[in-house]
């Protein structure tokens, strides 16, 4: 049953008209252009960062990149940049909003560009990973909900995905920002 359907499929393949596969190119196309988009998106946040270093006299290397429909922006490499991620990553937050409003006045879109000082959010995403697992893991033990603390978008993101590779434990966000959390608990 399985085989008919297979040559089913192989045989609609040669029924494709011009019209469609022209269609295909142009959604291609679209997708070639979305990069396009983001990598001038970095252009534009690492020009403005490169200002803002240079207007505090801080040394740092900028690296752009594109990874899962998002402009990656790094900055690395200077002593003092860990000034710039500030306690729990608050200067860090407020910098890469302040580059999106550059890169929106610029372009006129909304970004959604991530920004990382000094590898501080990526080694804070290992954390969360880590604390999401094992909350999660401690929960399906213990069958009780557990409320962790108030985080920002990005590290509540970070928890969920963590919990979600845990059979048996669900999680959701509660509350207002800048005080919503993660709670964990057993799934019903």
């Amino acid at each position: 049953m399985m085989s008919e359907t297979i040559d089913t499929i192989d045989a609609d393949k040669d029924d494709v008209t011009p019209e469609a596969a022209a269609s295909a190119d142009a959604v291609d196309e679209r997708k070639a252009g979305g990069d396009d988009i983001l990598v001038q998106e970095g252009d534009i946040a690492g020009d403005y960062l490169e200002r803002l270093l240079d207007l505090l006299d801080y040394d740092g290397d900028i690296d752009l990149d594109v990874e899962a429909g998002r402009a990656i922006v790094s900055i690395d490499g200077g002593e003092d940049l860990e000034k710039l991620v500030g306690p729990r990553g608050t200067v860090l937050e407020a910098l890469q909003e302040l580059t999106r409003l550059a890169v929106q006045q610029e372009t006129g879109s909304r970004s959604r560009l991530m920004l990382d000082i000094a590898g501080w959010r990526a080694d804070r995403r290992e954390e969360l990973k880590e604390l999401g697992r094992s909350t999660a893991e401690s929960v399906l033990k213990s069958g009780e909900r557990v409320r962790l603390q108030p985080m920002s978008p990005f590290e509540r993101k970070v928890v969920h995905d963590a919990v979600a590779t845990v059979s048996g434990v669900t999680s959701e966000s509660e509350g207002e920002d800048p005080k919503r959390r993660v709670v964990i608990f057993p799934e019903a």
